[in-house]
């Protein structure tokens, strides 16, 4: 989408300031770059520099261990970061946004650290095969069989296997639903407690009036972006009809509790809003939290912004009931 001078001038106008400052210092790091010519292998480099800054700091962990486990077509790659203190706690596996395309375990540790630390929970992050190169549905498939896996084996991990949570941001929301709704197709609902899904990718359009007020300059994600993220992932236009491509198609009956982190100035908020809305009419308990003046990602920028680490309280909360936490 063309960028304006008067798009720059009303995201200055409606967003929290730190969360403008945050997406300020990502576009200009990212405009160094040709970043929308390059190959993907370049381009995550890339996203990777960006990103480098704001995934410093934030909460330590009693350990952060990388394994290999076993799935269709061969191996995913999982980093468990345990808050601590020793011994087994709920698990929460963490599935990273960017477009099915971009980031990675590196890009969202601080994410899943805080969520670690603030939750009590061990923290299982994925590291799925990202698209174009990979194609719906193969990340979804092996991050099935990952939960299979851990129905068996998370207690070596120091993870409760009654207890566990999927969650994930944009496209690692997206992939966090469908893997329920895989699960509970498959007669397997019990092996997730809860689904945390913060401004996920529900739907493969979005509205002109999203686009027009949230995808321009200023913001963080626009609509041919999301549009390219689509196209990466799916093989096929037919694929945009299949609900676990496109969870907003799905029936959710059955599903676990979800918490939906919705930020009001992202082009996906919309998504988010309706997907609450098919859950509730489902009968699936929803919590869900706005964020005023909060974009898409919003979430990385909890080194200098409030309202990102509010989002983290609220979603580490809710996470510490539904799986039974105890208070420190």
């Amino acid at each position: 989408m063309a960028s304006t001078g008067r798009d720059v001038a009303r995201a200055e106008e409606i967003l929290d300031p730190e969360i403008h400052r945050f997406v300020s210092e990502i576009s200009a790091a990212f405009a160094r770059y040709p970043f929308e010519q390059l190959p993907p292998a370049e381009a995550r480099q890339v996203a990777e520099e960006v990103r480098w800054p704001w995934r410093q700091g934030g909460p330590a962990m009693r350990s952060s261990v990388e394994r290999q486990v076993p799935v269709r077509g061969g191996s995913l790659r999982i980093r468990v970061l345990d808050p601590g203190p020793h011994g087994e706690k709920p698990g929460l596996i963490y599935l990273h946004g960017g477009g099915w395309t971009l980031f990675s375990l590196d890009t969202h540790d601080r994410v899943m650290r805080e969520y670690a630390a603030r939750a009590g929970v061990a923290v299982i992050g994925v590291d799925y095969p990202l698209s174009p190169e990979t194609k719906f549905p193969v990340a979804l498939e092996q991050i099935v069989d990952l939960v299979r896996w851990l129905g068996e084996h998370a207690a070596r991990l120091g993870v409760d296997t009654e207890r566990l949570a999927i969650g994930g941001d944009s496209a690692g929301g997206n992939l966090a639903i469908a893997t329920c709704l895989a699960l509970r197709d498959a007669g397997e609902p019990g092996l997730l407690q809860a689904m945390l899904l913060s401004y996920g990718a529900f739907d493969s359009e979005c509205s002109d009036e999203a686009a027009r007020r949230f995808g321009g300059a200023g913001f963080p994600l626009s609509h041919d972006e999301m549009r390219g993220y689509w196209n990466n992932y799916i093989r096929t236009s037919q694929d945009t009809q299949n609900p676990l491509a496109c969870p907003i198609r799905a029936r959710l009956e059955g599903l676990p509790p979800a918490f939906l982190a919705i930020p009001e100035c992202d082009i996906l908020a919309e998504q988010s809003l309706a997907m609450a809305g098919k859950l509730r009419k489902a009968r699936v308990p929803v919590r869900e939290r706005h964020y005023a003046g909060a974009t898409h990602s919003f979430l990385e920028a909890v080194s200098i912004a409030p309202v990102a680490d509010r989002a983290f309280s609220d979603a580490s909360q809710w996470l510490r009931e539904v799986l039974g936490v105890a208070r420190k």
